[in-house]
């Protein structure tokens, strides 16, 4: 396969999927065994392209429609990108073997397949582009494919939820395209690589830095760091299970990667002292800080285990940037570590409490429990990514907590390192919480139901590759570290 080919797959597939599934909407079970077939090509091109990306340094690009680069609309096999994009659809076709139980005919006649391959493509999009201009275009096809999940019954709290989403996402996009216009003023270009070769050592200038804080504020939103950071948990809590599983693996950390890309590449925040990403490496430590702390402690004041996870959501954000916020080559690479590891466990434990609530018939932990013994598989896959989130070893968690902050130490950043640390154990905390609530307690007056095999099964994928990454542990640092060398040469 060309570099055309394999560059364009995991977006073109998902795309072509779109079409199909919508064609087939009438047919439930066609419907879904087209998407799951998109979903499933999908991942292997994406394998196909880490491979390209990891032998090829900064990976191949392709400029669409013979344009000139820099001009044309262009996609390359780079990293984190391209590692992100496998990740993406590891978790989507967890989520669609998942949601093989969990969405019946109704949600698939209204178009749940189209648009979840629709967030797929755009997420993918986001990860694969080098120009600003279409990152802002993919996220918005991301925000739209979500506003559709979220709406998809009907009902009046997730019309409230999207109404949330929508206002806050559109927010967020007025203040992104508002810096990419004044970028674009002052660089005459959007292309990445480009920007940050102009921007790389020269004197900061008001226009500059008024830009960099309108493109901070719009991905912080989008990724949910504090002060930011409210209406995300209600609505993660509206959508429908597998698509609040999406969101939680993908969306946030979509935000967070273009954060990663324009400050850490664009803006030379890897080592950075006297430029303009200094102060924003400085804004960016203080909401991580911040963001880490106050959700996770958000996360200990509920019952309701979809909040719990989506403050949790938020709060492992925080740690991503203040791998970011470190400005070292070892914080940005424990930044793209954190960001896989939580893609991958925070959609398991949303699949998992999908499964609690269909076992024990309440999202309320005050009225779940039974799981262990009703259940011990579910039990062992639940507990996989419980654990790693607490950060027990030697699970993905583990590491990922351990190198962003050592990073942070080693970087003369030790105020982030303590607030990681405190978050980490009220995080431990509110795992714990969950875990003997909903597994270990016995279930009051009741028995818990049946778990169809479909849900044990979409866990069982992300929760393989929770214990792949903890046990084995040196080949995402690897693309790490990787990762950080070619966001580092940006601008080069």
């Amino acid at each position: 396969m060309g570099d055309p080919l394999i560059l364009l797959a995991p977006v073109g597939i998902p795309l072509l999927g779109v079409a199909i599934t919508a064609l087939l909407r009438t047919r439930p079970r066609a419907c879904e065994a087209a998407g799951f077939v998109m979903v499933a090509a999908t991942l292997i091109a994406a394998i196909a392209l880490i491979q390209r990306a990891i032998a090829g340094g900064q990976g191949a690009l392709v400029v669409f429609g013979g344009w000139p680069d820099a001009i044309g609309i262009a996609f390359a096999a780079r990293l984190p990108g391209a590692a992100l994009v496998v990740v993406a659809s590891i978790i989507a076709l967890a989520v669609a073997l998942y949601g093989h139980a969990d969405v019946g005919p109704r949600r698939r006649r209204r178009g749940y397949d189209a648009m979840s391959l629709a967030m797929l493509a755009a997420v993918n999009g986001a990860f694969l582009t080098t120009d600003l201009f279409n990152l802002y275009v993919w996220f918005e096809l991301a925000l739209l494919a979500a506003l559709g999940l979220i709406t998809i019954d009907r009902r009046e709290a997730q019309i409230g939820g999207a109404i949330r989403y929508a206002a806050f996402g559109m927010v967020g996009a007025t203040a992104v395209l508002a810096g990419i216009g004044i970028i674009y003023g002052v660089a005459g270009t959007l292309d990445l690589q480009t920007l940050a070769a102009q921007l790389h050592g020269g004197p900061p200038s008001v226009a500059v830095a008024a830009a960099g804080t309108l493109l901070l504020c719009g991905f912080a939103l989008k990724s949910g760091l504090f002060p930011f950071h409210a209406w995300l948990p209600a609505s993660y809590a509206a959508a429908p299970l597998p698509a609040g599983a999406a969101f939680a693996g993908l969306l946030t950390k979509m935000g967070f990667y273009a954060l990663l890309i324009i400050v850490g590449g664009v803006f030379g925040g890897i080592g950075a002292t006297a430029s303009v990403s200094a102060p924003l490496l400085t804004t960016i430590g203080v909401m991580a800080t911040a963001t880490m702390v106050l959700c996770a402690l958000s996360a200990l004041a509920q019952s309701d285990i979809r909040r719990i996870l989506g403050y949790q959501v938020v709060a492992q954000v925080g740690y991503m940037a203040a791998g970011l916020a470190i400005g070292t080559h070892d914080g940005v690479a424990g930044a793209v570590f954190y960001m896989v590891h939580s893609m991958i466990v925070q959609a398991n434990l949303f699949l998992g409490a999908g499964v609690i609530r269909r076992a024990t018939g309440s999202w309320d932990l005050k009225r779940a429990g039974g799981m262990t013994r009703s259940n011990p598989l579910f039990a062992f896959l639940f507990a996989v990514p419980i654990l790693s989130l607490a950060g027990i070893p030697p699970l993905s968690g583990f590491w990922a907590k351990l190198v962003v902050i050592r990073a942070a130490f080693d970087g003369g950043s030790a105020w982030i390192a303590m607030a990681a640390l405190v978050a980490a154990m009220l995080t431990i905390v509110s795992m714990a919480t969950i875990w003997s609530e909903a597994c270990w307690k016995s279930l009051s007056g009741r028995q818990a139901r049946k778990i169809p095999a479909a849900m044990l099964a979409g866990m069982a994928v992300l929760s393989a590759a929770t214990l792949a990454i903890g046990l084995m542990p040196e080949p995402l640092f690897d693309v790490a570290r990787l990762s950080a060398d070619a966001l580092a040469g940006m601008g080069s």
